[in-house]
């Protein structure tokens, strides 16, 4: 575990960044969207149904916040991702489209009746596979872990036959605060990379690769029969070699299973698409991952890090026996 003296000079260090301010890309000029990511939305019934639902909770889900194009496909299936401590992050990443602010212009108190709530809508929802994510909350001292921890504790308590999994920040690389949301039994920990090492300045500026995959590695070495799960853009000017080396570095964090995604720019405020990734090269990805050891690579222009979440874990499982 950390020193006191070293987490909270991660935490100050984490702190300190300024939100990032993604300039307008109106003027940018874009690829054009090819056919293999045109995705129709029909289920709008099943949407309406649940929105309202998670508004009568005052719950979030990433799959409205981060405008999610399988939205339509998941809640009509009835399966949504849980976006908890809120609906406001503290970072600044520039692919994502969750609201940003910050403690000192923002009510950023916390919702102690949202772990409950979250595990009755689980139940109404009869899910058996339940996901779990959260906005960055470095104003937190324990970044939050502690209430992401009620809230896994209330969800196995309520659906107890359920498997649930957690997709967390990298709380400043607080390993304390990993261990914390560990130790409340998820089935499946997974943090995402997002991108390859040099766009990190560029992409998730108040994170760290590095970081990022101590967490990953710790959260595996801590709990070695618990399932691990990262995740990955392309399309934001990574080379194939690149992904390749961040797969091997997943890989040598011994990472059980990897999710590639093709990067769309939800708002004009975000960062461009430099490139729109063949689904060949997704089966290439695909291919090399597999190649190199995890149990699985689900790789494909609309693959997001929870997305047929269920079937990723009993697929990866499988190859575990």
């Amino acid at each position: 575990m950390m020193s006191g003296l070293v987490r909270l000079n991660a935490k100050m260090k984490c702190v300190s960044h300024e939100l990032v301010h993604i300039e307008s890309c109106a003027s940018v000029s874009r690829p054009r969207l090819p056919q293999w990511l045109r995705k129709g939305r029909t289920h709008f019934e099943a949407v309406h149904h649940l929105k309202a639902e998670f508004r009568a909770r005052r719950l979030h889900t990433v799959c409205e916040s981060a405008r999610c194009p399988n939205i339509h496909e998941c809640f009509n299936r009835g399966a949504a991702t849980f976006m908890i401590l809120g609906n406001l992050c503290t970072r600044g990443c520039g692919f994502c489209s969750v609201p940003k602010g910050s403690a000192a212009k923002h009510d950023f108190s916390l919702d102690r009746n949202e772990p409950r709530q979250v595990a009755e809508m689980a139940a109404q929802m009869k899910l058996r596979y339940v996901v779990i994510t959260s906005v960055n909350r470095d104003d937190l001292p324990d970044g939050g872990s502690q209430h992401f921890a009620e809230t896994v504790h209330h969800v196995r308590t309520a659906l107890p036959q359920a498997q649930v999994e957690v997709l967390t920040p990298d709380f400043c690389g607080d390993l304390d605060s990993v261990a914390r949301v560990l130790d409340a039994g998820p089935h499946v920990f997974n943090h995402n990379m997002e991108t390859i090492r040099r766009l990190y300045r560029r992409v998730r500026p108040q994170a760290n690769y590095d970081q990022s995959l101590r967490v990953l590695k710790f959260a595996k070495r801590s709990w070695p029969a618990i399932l691990t799960k990262s995740g990955l853009m392309v399309g934001l000017g990574e080379s194939a070699g690149e992904v390749h080396q961040l797969l091997q570095d997943l890989l040598n964090a011994q990472i059980d299973v990897a999710t590639i995604g093709q990067y769309l720019q939800p708002t004009r405020r975000n960062l461009p698409v430099t490139e729109y990734v063949t689904p060949a090269q997704f089966d290439s990805y695909r291919d090399y991952g597999l190649s190199l050891g995890f149990k699985m690579v689900f790789s494909g222009p609309f693959v997001r890090s929870s997305y047929m979440a269920d079937r990723v874990t009993e697929k990866a499982s499988m190859a575990s026996c």
